[in-house]
C-alpha cells in the first residue's frame, strides 16, 4: 500500500447479544448495567413521551429504578417481551419496543408498544425497530396476530404502524387510561399471513432491482 493510500474503515462487528438485527439497529434484552443510560434517556424525553404514557401505579415512578426492574423481570416472562432498540454503529440505546399481554391457546396474540428517545426521533430507527419486533413476534414467538392501540391524535405512531404493515381495524372509545385519563384509541393489527405476503413482495421487489 502506498503512503497516500487510505484503508477502508473497519466494519462494526455484529452484536453478540442481539435478538434481531437490522441494517442500522438491533434488538436486545435489557441488563442491569443499562439502568443509568435508560433512565437518563427517558427523563431527557419526558416532555414528549408523558402525554402518551399510562400513569404509573401508586408508589411507583414512571421512569425510575422500579421501571427498569420491570423491564429486567420481563426477560423470563411468558406474557411480556420487552426489548431495547439499539444503534448498530455504537450500541447506544435509542428506545424500546415490547410485545405485551401475550395470549396463547386459540388467540396467539400480543399487543405491541414502542418509544424512542428525543435525540433519535425522525431518523427511521423505529421503523426498522418495529419491523424487527414484528418479525420476532411471528418467527420466534410464533404469534398469529399483533395488535397496536394508538391515540387518534398520535399521527406519527399511526403512520409508523401503517408503514410497517399494520392495518386499521377499528375504534375503541375510552380504551386505555393514559396520563390519568381514559382515552380513545384506534386499533391497528397485522396477522402472520399478511406479514409473510408483504415480506415476499418486498423481497421480490428487491430482487428485481
Amino acid at each position: 500500500m502506498s503512503p497516500a493510500a487510505k484503508s477502508e474503515p473497519a466494519e462494526t462487528p455484529p452484536p453478540t447479544n442481539a435478538v434481531r438485527t437490522g441494517t442500522r439497529v438491533f434488538l436486545r434484552w435489557p441488563v442491569t448495567d443499562d439502568a443509568e443510560e435508560l433512565i437518563a434517556l427517558r427523563r431527557r424525553s419526558m416532555r414528549r413521551l408523558r402525554p402518551w404514557d399510562p400513569k404509573p401505579a401508586k408508589g411507583a415512578t414512571a421512569w425510575g429504578p422500579d421501571w427498569v426492574k420491570r423491564l429486567l423481570d420481563a426477560r423470563g416472562s411468558q406474557t411480556h417481551c420487552k426489548l431495547l432498540l439499539c444503534r448498530l454503529e455504537d450500541r447506544v440505546i435509542v428506545g424500546g419496543v415490547s410485545l405485551n399481554e401475550i395470549v396463547r391457546g386459540a388467540f396467539h396474540n400480543a399487543f405491541a408498544g414502542w418509544w424512542i428517545g428525543d435525540p433519535f426521533e425522525g431518523n427511521g430507527y423505529m421503523s426498522e425497530g418495529l419491523g424487527l419486533l414484528v418479525e420476532h413476534g411471528f418467527l420466534s414467538l410464533r404469534l398469529h396476530r399483533i395488535e397496536a392501540n394508538i391515540r387518534p391524535e398520535n399521527e406519527r405512531s399511526k403512520a409508523l404502524a401503517l408503514r410497517v404493515g399494520f392495518r386499521l381495524e377499528g375504534y375503541s372509545p375510552r380504551y386505555l387510561q393514559i396520563a390519568g385519563r381514559w382515552a380513545d384509541h384506534e386499533r391497528y393489527a397485522i396477522i402472520v399471513e399478511e406479514w409473510r405476503s408483504r415480506r415476499r413482495a418486498i423481497r421480490k421487489g428487491n430482487a428485481k432491482r
